[in-house]
Order: C-alpha cells, then structure tokens, then sequence
C-alpha cells in the first residue's frame, strides 16, 4: 500500500471511530420526567381516601370522586366544614434539583367573607429536613377592599408566617381555572400561571418575599398537599367545595392551560 494510500485509510479509521464515540451526557436533551399524574377517571364514584400514588390528609372534611361538572369523566370533590382542611397528599416525593412544575384544574365555589384576613390554603409544600411550609397557591380575605386576594405564602420559616397577596390578584369564585406553580430551588423561586399566563406580581425568591429580613430558602421536597384548608375559627361561609382536576407534576412545564 503506497503512503497516500496508508494515509487515507488511516483518516477513515480515524473518522469511524469518533462516529461510534456517543455524545456525551451534556449534549443529550434532558429528559422531562413526570412525577405524577391524576385526572381521577378510573377511581370509582364516592368517597376517597386514597388513589395510586396519593392518599388525603382531613380534619372536619372529606375527599369524593364525582361525574364531572363539565360532562367529561370524573374529578374530584373536596368538601370542608368551618376551618377544616381537605387535601390530596403526594407523599415520597424527590424532584431532580428540589424543583418542580405542578398544573391542576380549580373551581373554588366560595370564599370566605369573615372573619376578618381570613387565611386559606389551596396547595403546601414541605419536606422533613425543616420545618418550611411553601404556599404557591392561596390567599387572604382583606376587609379594607371586602375582597379575597391570591398570594404566595409560607410559615414555620426563617421568614416567619406570610402571605404575599396582591391587590391585582383577587381570586375568582365559582370558575374553573388552569393553575400552574413552577418551584425553582436555584433562586427559591415561586412562579404562579393562570390559565396560561405568568402571574409575575405573585412571584416570590430568596431575596424578595412577604416575610422578615432574612432569605427564603426551600426546605428539600417530599410532600405536597393539594386541596383546601381555612385556619380561622367560625368562618362565613360556614362549608367550603372545592372541585380538582387534570393534577400532574414534572420535571418541565406540563402546558395545557392556555385558552
């Protein structure tokens, strides 16, 4: 073989090899992974207290899959006396990096008029390495605008008890909504949508937050709860509904929501 020949075979090997070499890790696309998904159609209709991958944490409530009030399957009905609380619990839970997206479907039928700041919670996350309670969805009843307000929140913190409600958010009773919360442990970040459109007054951080001076950090996640709880005695109403829907979690936003 002459050496041009030699050459050029030598540059095919050369190329075959690295051909046969698999990219590496950071240029594959990152997989989306789903941690959970529930639109409730296979559970029978009645009373709940279980389904796969979930179970219900009560107190003066009740969880019942229901025909759809759409016309289309099945959802789920969670029912509360006074300042009871009714939640789906997804327990177990370790999203890669602590962060997660979460979307559900919501028709929240009443909320509270009294007592005045009447608090409530519609999902809470949590994990057991500290006590942080993380709030994407819920809300407050302000007496001076008579008027509910959606807010982020969180309590048992380095920043205290808080709920930062926005006068441009008021929570709308009696619709259903497409909800999503993205928990983003890069920055501590809470991001809230409705009906596909970011929600950005309703953002908090590590830095900016509705709590004292110090950060905002994430506990590391392993529950969340989705539902209702009012933490004030005798409220009026005296009995709260709330109907879910469509609930998944992912690794990357899940969509779905835009009208």
């Amino acid at each position: 073989m002459t050496r041009t020949r030699k050459i050029a075979a030598a540059l095919l090997a050369a190329s075959a090899a690295l051909l046969a070499i698999p990219p590496t890790a950071s240029a594959r696309p990152t997989p989306h992974t789903t941690l959970f998904r529930e639109n409730f159609d296979r559970l029978p209709v009645g009373p709940v207290t279980a389904g796969r991958g979930w179970t219900t944490d009560t107190a003066d409530g009740s969880l019942t899959v229901e025909p759809s009030t759409t016309g289309h399957g099945r959802e789920l009905r969670l029912h509360t006396e006074g300042n009871g609380r009714a939640f789906l619990v997804l327990s177990d839970l370790a999203p890669p990096g602590n962060s997660f997206w979460a979307r559900l479907r919501l028709r929240v039928n009443d909320f509270p008029t009294a007592p005045d700041w009447a608090h409530w919670t519609i999902a809470e996350a949590s994990g057991s390495d500290v006590p942080t309670l993380v709030r994407p969805l819920g809300g407050q009843y302000v007496p001076t605008s008579q008027t509910n307000f959606r807010g982020v929140g969180s309590d048992l913190g380095a920043t205290g008890d808080w709920t930062a409600w926005k006068t441009s958010a008021p929570a709308t009773a009696a619709t259903w909504q497409c909800v999503e919360f993205h928990l983003d442990a890069s920055d501590n970040r809470v991001t809230v949508y409705l009906d596909g459109v970011e929600e950005s007054e309703l953002t908090v951080s590590t830095k900016e937050h509705g709590g004292t001076t110090d950060d905002f950090v994430f506990p590391t996640f392993d529950t969340l709860k989705l539902g209702w709880q009012l933490y004030q005695s005798d409220p009026t109403p005296s009995a709260y509904d709330v109907r879910m829907d469509d609930v998944a979690l992912s690794t990357e936003r899940i969509g779905g929501c835009a009208s």
